[in-house]
C-alpha cells in the first residue's frame, strides 16, 4: 500500500539530520500555535491562501524565498564548516554521502527555490503596478504557479527526514543519476521537485509575457515601459522558450529510472552527453532569468537613488535584448571538459566573451546614471554600489573561464565555484534584497529599518569576500570542487577563513531577520502615506502604500519614459479623478492550494512508488483544473461608492501627510 516507503526511511541514526527535522517540527509546532492563539486560521484562509492578488501571491513568493533561503544558507555553513575541520588525519563530523547530499540540496535551494521564487515575488507585486494595470492577466493561474512552486519545495524540505536527497549535485549530471548508480530516492525527490516547480515558472512565464504584451496602460508603448519590465518581458521569453528542454529532459531521465529506458546510459543506445546538452540548454539561459530582472532592480535604483533619468535607457533595452539571445549560444562553456571538438569549443568560448558586451554596456549605464547626481545612499544604494564592483571580479574570472584552454584546467576547482557565486550572489541576490527594501514600503505600506539595513549589508559584503575570494586562491592552487575530505595541508588556512566568512554572512542573514522584527515593531511611525516614499521615478509610486485591491482608483495615461515624474512635473501625480466607476476584480479560489496539495502529493507518491496515490492526485489536479477552468473570469465588484469612500481616506491622509510635512 505504501510502496517502497517504511519507517527505516526515516534515519533514526543521523543525529545532524534528526537534530534538524525536530527543529523544523518545533519551528512548525510554534508558528502553528501562533496562528491558533491569534485566531488567524480564517484571515489566513481568506485573504492569503486562496488568494488571486497578484501583490499577495508576490509577497507569499518572497516569504516562500526567505523561508528556503535559510536552509540553504544552512547546508553552505555545514559544508565549510566540514572543509575547515576536515583536513589531513581529520574526517569533519559529515560522512561523504551526507556532504553530496548537503551540496546537491544547496545549489538545488537557491537556484530553483531562492533565486526563482524571489525575483518572481518581485515581480508579481511590481510589474502590474509599473504598467498600470489591476493584476495580472491571468489571476489564478498566477495562483496555480505559485503552489506548485511551493509543492516543489516541500518535496525538498521532505526528503531532510524521510529518505534522502540526491547525491548527484545541482545539475543532476549522467550516468549519476541513473538507477544503477543511484538506487536510492535521493535523485527522484530532486527530479521531482525540479519538475513540478519547473511547471510552476513555465505557467508563470506565460502569464507575465501576456500581462507585459496585452495590459499596459494607455499610451506606454514598449519603448515607454520602465526597465524593470522590459527585464522581466526578456525573461518570460527565456522561461517559454527553455523551461521545455528542462521537462524534455526531465521526462527522459524518468523514463530511464521508472521504465528502465537507456536515454542517459552508456549502454544499449544511450547517450550521456545529450543529458549534458539538454540541462544546460536550459541551465545558461536560467543563470540570465535570475540575473536580467536584477539588472532592472538596479536601473530602477540607481535613477531613484542619483536623482535622474536612467543614462542611455534604448542602450539598456537593447542591452537586455542582446543578452536574451545571446544567452543561448553559450550552454557548451558548462562542458568545455567533456571532450568537443576544438572548432565547438572556439565557437562556444567567443560566443561566452560576446555577452560579456552587453553587461559592460549596462554597467556604464548605471555608473553615467551616478555621474554628476545627487546620490543618496540609503540600503538599495548600498546594494547597488556594491553590486558594479564586485560583478565586475567576477566578470573578469568568467572571461578567463570563458577560454576553453584555461577552463579546461580550472573548470573543475574552486575556482569555477568562487565565479558562478561571484556572478550569482552580487548579481541576482544582492539585487533581489536591495528590490525587497526599495519595493518594502510599496507591498507594506511602511520602510524598513536603515540602521538594521545597513548591518545586514556589511555582513553579505563583508562575509562574502572572506568566504569567496580564498577559493579563487584554492582553484588556481589546485583544489578540486565537491571535496569532503583533503590532505594538502596548504588549502587549510583558506577554507578557515572561507568558513569565516559564512559565519559573517549568517550574521547578515540574522541582521535582516531582526530588521523586519524591527520595522514591523515601528510600522506605525515608520509609515508613509505619500505613496512615494523613496521619491521613485516610475508608475508604481502614484498610488497608496498598500496598494488597494483594485490598483488604480482610474488607469493612468503614459506619455514619458518616466511616467511617474512626468506626473509630478505636471502637476497630476495625485490629481483626483472627476468620477468613479465599478471595478471588476478576480474572486479568490481555494483551486490553487489545493492543486499545489495533490502536486506535492503526487511527487511523494511517485518518490515512493505508492501508485494509488500517485493516480488519485494526478486525477484530483486534472478534475480541479477541468472545474475551475473559469476561475480567471470569475468576478466581484468593487463599487463605484466603495471605490470614493477608499479613495477619499487615500487624499484625506495624503493632505494630514504633507501637512505634518
Amino acid at each position: 500500500m505504501f510502496g517502497k516507503l517504511s519507517l527505516s526511511a526515516v534515519p533514526y541514526h543521523d543525529l545532524i539530520v534528526m537534530g534538524a527535522v525536530a527543529g523544523s517540527i518545533l519551528l512548525g509546532v510554534v508558528i502553528l500555535g501562533l496562528v491558533t492563539y491569534f485566531r488567524l486560521w480564517k484571515p489566513l484562509w481568506t485573504e492569503w491562501l486562496t488568494s488571486v492578488d497578484h501583490k499577495k501571491i508576490g509577497i507569499m513568493y518572497i516569504v516562500l524565498a526567505l523561508v528556503m533561503m535559510l536552509r540553504g544558507i544552512s547546508d553552505a555553513i555545514m559544508m565549510r564548516a566540514q572543509q575547515a575541520m576536515a583536513a589531513g588525519m581529520s574526517h569533519g563530523y559529515l560522512p561523504p554521502d551526507h556532504f553530496n547530499q548537503i551540496f546537491s540540496a544547496h545549489g538545488t535551494i537557491m537556484i530553483i527555490f531562492v533565486a526563482m521564487p524571489f525575483i518572481v515575488g518581485l515581480m508579481n507585486i511590481v510589474i502590474p503596478l509599473q504598467i498600470g494595470a489591476r493584476d495580472v492577466a491571468f489571476p489564478y493561474l498566477n495562483a496555480v504557479s505559485f503552489w506548485l512552486t511551493a509543492a516543489g519545495a516541500a518535496l525538498v524540505m521532505v526528503s531532510l527526514g524521510v529518505g534522502e536527497f540526491s547525491t548527484a549535485g545541482w545539475s543532476g549530471y549522467a550516468p549519476l543519476t541513473e538507477k544503477q548508480f543511484s538506487p536510492g530516492t535521493g535523485v527522484d525527490y530532486w527530479m521531482w521537485a525540479f519538475q513540478i516547480s519547473g511547471a510552476g515558472s513555465l505557467l508563470t512565464s506565460i502569464n507575465f509575457l501576456v500581462t507585459i504584451i496585452k495590459m499596459r496602460a494607455p499610451g506606454m508603448t514598449l519603448m515607454r515601459m520602465p526597465i524593470f519590465v522590459w527585464s522581466a518581458l526578456c525573461t518570460a521569453v527565456l522561461m517559454v522558450l527553455s523551461f521545455p528542454v528542462l521537462t524534455a529532459a526531465l521526462g527522459m531521465l524518468t523514463m530511464d529510472r521508472y521504465l528502465g529506458m537507456h536515454f542517459f546510459s552508456n549502454t544499449l543506445g544511450g547517450n550521456m552527453m545529450l543529458y549534458a546538452n539538454l540541462f544546460w540548454i536550459w541551465g545558461h539561459p536560467e543563470v540570465y532569468i535570475v540575473i536580467l530582472p536584477a539588472f532592472g532592480i538596479y536601473s530602477e535604483v540607481v535613477a531613484t537613488f542619483s536623482g535622474k533619468p536612467l543614462f542611455g535607457y534604448t542602450s539598456m533595452v537593447y542591452a537586455t535584448a542582446a543578452i536574451m539571445v545571446l544567452s543561448f549560444s553559450v550552454w557548451v562553456h558548462h562542458f568545455f571538459t567533456m571532450g568537443a571538438s576544438a572548432n565547438v569549443n572556439i565557437f562556444f568560448g567567443i560566443s561566452t566573451m560576446i555577452i560579456a558586451v552587453p553587461t559592460g554596456v549596462k554597467i556604464f549605464n548605471w555608473l553615467f546614471t551616478m555621474y554628476r547626481g545627487r546620490i543618496r545612499f540609503a540600503t538599495p544604494m548600498y546594494w547597488t554600489a556594491a553590486f558594479i564592483a564586485t560583478f565586475a571580479v567576477g566578470g573578469m574570472a568568467g572571461i578567463l573561464l570563458a577560454a576553453p584552454a584555461s577552463d579546461y584546467v580550472l573548470h573543475n576547482s574552486l575556482f569555477l565555484i568562487a565565479h558562478f557565486h561571484n556572478m550569482l550572489i552580487p548579481g541576482a541576490l544582492f539585487s533581489y534584497l536591495a528590490g525587497f527594501t526599495y519595493w518594502f514600503p510599496k507591498a507594506m505600506g511602511f520602510k524598513l529599518n536603515e540602521k538594521w539595513g545597513r548591518r545586514a549589508f556589511f555582513g553579505w559584503l563583508v562575509g562574502f569576500y572572506l568566504s569567496f575570494i580564498p577559493l579563487y586562491i584554492l582553484g588556481i592552487m589546485g583544489m578540486p570542487r565537491r571535496m569532503a575530505h583533503y590532505d594538502n595541508l596548504a588549502w587549510h588556512p583558506f577554507l578557515i577563513v572561507a568558513a569565516v566568512g559564512a559565519a559573517v554572512i549568517t550574521l547578515g542573514v540574522a541582521s535582516q531577520l531582526i530588521q523586519l522584527l524591527v520595522s514591523i515593531k515601528e510600522r506605525r511611525a515608520a509609515r508613509d502615506l505619500t505613496g512615494d516614499p523613496w521619491g521613485g521615478r516610475t508608475l508604481e509610486w502614484a498610488i497608496a502604500s498598500p496598494p488597494p485591491v483594485y490598483n488604480f482608483a482610474q488607469l493612468p495615461s503614459v506619455h514619458e519614459i518616466d511616467a511617474f515624474a512626468d506626473m509630478k512635473e505636471k502637476g497630476t501625480a495625485y490629481q483626483r479623478p472627476e468620477r468613479y466607476t465599478d471595478i471588476h476584480m478576480p474572486k479568490n479560489t481555494g483551486a490553487g492550494f489545493i492543486n499545489g496539495v495533490l502536486a506535492f502529493a503526487f511527487g511523494f507518491a511517485m518518490v515512493w512508488y505508492i501508485w494509488w496515490l500517485a493516480i488519485l492526485s494526478a486525477l484530483g489536479m486534472i478534475v480541479i483544473m477541468i472545474v475551475r477552468a473559469g476561475d480567471d473570469h470569475r468576478h466581484y465588484t468593487v463599487t463605484a461608492a466603495e471605490v470614493a469612500r477608499i479613495e477619499t481616506q487615500r487624499y484625506q491622509q495624503l493632505a494630514a501627510a504633507r501637512g505634518a510635512a
